[in-house]
């Protein structure tokens, strides 16, 4: 079997439409046209978190002589869209090859002046039909070539499970969280038994979790904002009104969020495949993790990523080369045996490295086909238009409030709707 190992840190999901050339932000740009002091020519792939990119970049540079492949890494996605934004205005500064969060590529997709058509016929069929989907403008070009998607799983610590007298075999947990009801009912078992422990990490990965299992949470298939529909107030509802009993109320990615891995801080997350190596890190020297192959209420996915070529470059054509071959089947696999992030390619889900992989830390969890039967279970893509990123870091500031205790849930509300009209 494939061991997997990884140390994965992907923070997504922030808003990228209201930068300006004002922004400060730390530079992460590659030089185009730079050369190496042979004559070689340098082509520049900037990335965000890990994207399981190393070991690739030394084969590609081993096994041809005309290009020097360099990675400029920074450390979120909140850093790399500062730099992307700051620089498609000014002109120049990109990266040959700039890598894309997948909740942004609509808002890339609304630029595709800026960026070059990566279409190219020989590659019809190697995604998944929403990644690619999603890599497309209206007029058919393909912006993006995709990277990895997220389908979830539930990660919970067993030895707390067994503490409150829950079951602790992944069949049994799965069974007791087929529906978003059964969830927050589990939920309510193990916190009577351990006050102490919340039963997730925190209210915004919960919305996130939900909000992805809607098919239009905050715009119309034309765009148009539709924040009042009661599908999203629906989610609202169960995110606030589970607040008080079953969440940390921790902010997702701060501090305490981090301890809280150390101190029994919480019993179960949603987790895709990159989280997994944010929970083995953050949880280093703790047992007990394993992850169950169900997600509440069918199939979600957060988190994917795509590779676009910017247009003020001057070497896109070798940059659409290399980007086509950073997210070919064969490379994807290994990028998941390094890093963990799971594949969109078709061909890449029955790779031996995505099959027979197996997680030591998650008690041996065969997580190669349990992210594979997750994907599957992914009927739906909630349609997510170029200001999707923007209303949701209004919709998680909201939540962040009533955790806060600074707003109830109805003030909460009604200024979430404020400052998405605050968008025009």
């Amino acid at each position: 079997m494939q061991t997997f190992r990884t140390r994965r840190a992907r923070l997504v999901t922030s808003t990228i439409l209201t930068l300006t050339l004002a922004s400060t932000v730390a530079a992460c740009g590659g030089d185009a046209d730079g050369e190496t002091s042979d004559g070689k020519t340098t082509i520049t792939v900037a990335t965000f978190n890990e994207f399981g990119y190393e070991d690739l970049i030394e084969e590609y540079n081993a096994m041809q002589d005309e290009v020097v492949l360099e990675q400029v890494k920074v450390g979120t996605w909140d850093d790399a869209k500062a730099n992307l934004y700051t620089k498609l205005a000014a002109g120049s500064g990109l990266s040959d090859i700039e890598a894309i969060e997948g909740d942004a590529i609509a808002a890339v997709l609304a630029e595709s002046d800026a960026f070059a058509d990566l279409t190219d016929p020989e590659l019809e069929g190697r995604w998944l039909d929403f990644v690619a989907e999603k890599g497309t403008n209206s007029e058919g070009q393909m912006i993006g070539y995709g990277t990895d998607v997220g389908p979830q799983g539930v990660c919970y610590r067993a030895d707390l499970f067994e503490k409150a007298g829950l079951p602790t075999e992944r069949d049994e947990v799965a069974a007791m969280m087929g529906t978003w009801e059964d969830y927050f009912a589990t939920g309510e078992k193990l916190t009577e038994a351990l006050p102490d422990t919340a039963w997730y990490d925190s209210s915004g990965a919960l919305a996130q979790a939900m909000l992805n299992q809607v098919e239009n949470p905050f715009e119309a298939d034309d765009d148009t904002i539709q924040t009042d529909n009661p599908e999203l107030q629906a989610v609202w509802e169960a995110v606030t009104g589970n607040s008080d009993t079953l969440s940390s109320q921790l902010a997702q990615w701060g501090d305490d969020w981090t301890a809280s891995f150390q101190n029994d801080g919480f019993a179960t997350t949603f987790c895709p495949g990159w989280m997994l190596g944010i929970i083995e890190g953050n949880a280093e020297g703790v047992e007990g993790w394993d992850i169950a192959d169900v997600f509440p209420g069918g199939g979600g996915n957060w988190g994917g990523s795509y590779l676009t070529v910017p247009s003020q470059g001057d070497n896109i054509e070798k940059a659409q080369e290399i980007a086509a071959w950073l997210s070919a089947p064969e490379q994807q696999a290994k990028a998941f045996a390094a890093k963990g992030p799971f594949p969109s390619q078709v061909e890449a889900l029955a790779a031996p490295e995505i099959v027979d992989a197996v997680n030591p830390y998650f008690n041996d969890a065969e997580i190669g086909q349990i992210y594979a039967n997750r994907a599957a279970a992914i009927t739906m893509q909630p349609y997510k238009g170029p200001k999707y990123s923007d209303i949701l870091t209004a919709f998680m500031d909201a939540v962040l409030r009533v955790d806060e205790g600074s707003q109830q849930p109805d003030e909460s509300w009604e200024q979430f709707q404020s400052d998405v009209d605050a968008l025009g």
